[in-house]
């Protein structure tokens, strides 16, 4: 089948550039001494974890407990919930999970460190916890240093959990557009890690895992020589809002969705059957991919607005690729990947973590 006679909208995987963004993450980091831990919540699916766990990935990060059910049933051995989990079910959920994988959690409070305890004890399963540290995000996370050498201290105490390391994600810099305020933003980030593990040494506690860093930061986290794993995962697939970065990460635009333009009768307009519903727009509107002069501006559930530039718009019926803005959310619209090379249809996979929140 051609990449025209795909129904629309539809999830569409770029292949030759998808597998150029494994390999080029892959390049990026063998002389580092830093490894991967890509983060599944970008492409939510076990098939993908695997092609890049064969290209030496030493596991993958998640968000929900939901998404590491996903991947250790699909056969992944190493999972990291980036994320505090509240609640004893979910807890359940994770320590029975780790009967068949290594799965392990990040906590910011002793209340969840002793929760985690009694679903690791309930279970006769001991379970890895990082400690996570605030950074610079003002999200989650202890502050670095003593606060957070005595939640560790904590978890090291308990004979049901295994202290893995810190996690010091700093993600709101991952989208500051000029290069030098990203890049001191970092430059804190890494100096609030390094002062933690060195004090965590002091006491004697080492410190297996520091981990963090995003598509837009990696290269300086990965050359610090603080961080031992990188949490990217937007790089397999980009989006538009990284592409508004100056200095762009060195990834190429492999993720789109595939759009059919509907109606052209209001002149100066082509509207495509994709709209909310097929794209989010909490990061901007899609750019319409090697059309200049094609700029799409406006949204609703089922319609996207293009307006049309000096040149031919496109004839109705034809086909668009749009670039979404945040690929992560737009994964999460679809149940399925298109992959085509060179104009073919290669393959499906399942978006098998969709819709996995809980």
């Amino acid at each position: 089948m051609h990449e025209q006679e795909v129904d629309t909208p539809a999830l569409l995987l770029d292949l030759d550039a998808f597998e150029a963004n494994l390999d080029a993450m892959a390049a990026a980091l063998a002389p580092t001494g830093a490894k991967l831990r890509a983060h599944t919540k970008t492409h939510k699916s076990p098939v993908i974890a695997r092609l890049q766990m064969e290209r030496g990935a030493v596991g993958q990060c998640v968000q929900k407990v939901a998404e590491a059910e996903v991947l250790a049933w699909g056969g992944i051995p190493d999972i990291l919930v980036t994320n505090e989990v509240v609640g004893p079910r979910k807890l359940a959920r994770l320590a029975a999970l780790n009967s068949i994988s290594r799965v392990g959690i990040c906590v910011d409070d002793r209340g969840q460190v002793d929760a985690i305890a009694a679903a690791a004890q309930a279970c006769g399963r001991r379970i890895t916890v990082l400690v996570e540290i605030d950074v610079g995000g003002a999200r989650c996370g202890v502050q670095p240093g003593p606060d957070a050498v005595a939640l560790a201290q904590y978890i090291a105490a308990s004979r049901h959990l295994i202290f893995g390391g810190i996690q010091a994600y700093q993600g709101s810099a991952q989208h500051i557009r000029a290069p030098e305020a990203r890049a001191a933003a970092i430059d804190s980030a890494i100096g609030d890690a390094r002062r933690t593990v060195e004090q965590l040494r002091q006491q004697g506690l080492a410190c297996p895992i520091v981990g963090g860093a995003g598509t837009g930061t990696f290269a300086q986290e990965a050359a610090s020589g603080v961080y031992t794993e990188i949490q990217a995962g937007s790089y397999a697939f980009m989006d538009a809002d990284y592409a508004r970065n100056q200095g762009a990460p060195p990834f190429r635009q492999s993720l789109f969705v595939l759009a059919t333009v509907m109606s052209t009768a209001v002149p100066g307009v082509a509207v495509v059957d994709a709209g909310h519903k097929a794209l989010p727009t909490d990061s901007g509107y899609p750019l319409v991919h090697g059309r200049p002069g094609l700029d799409y501006v406006g949204a609703s559930d089922e319609h996207g607005k293009i307006l049309l530039g000096d040149g031919a718009g496109p004839d109705c019926g034809e086909k668009l690729r749009l670039v979404p803005a945040h690929c992560d959310p737009t994964v999460d619209r679809y149940d399925w990947y298109v992959g085509v090379r060179k104009g073919r249809v290669e393959c499906l996979w399942p978006v098998a973590a969709r819709g996995a929140m809980a």
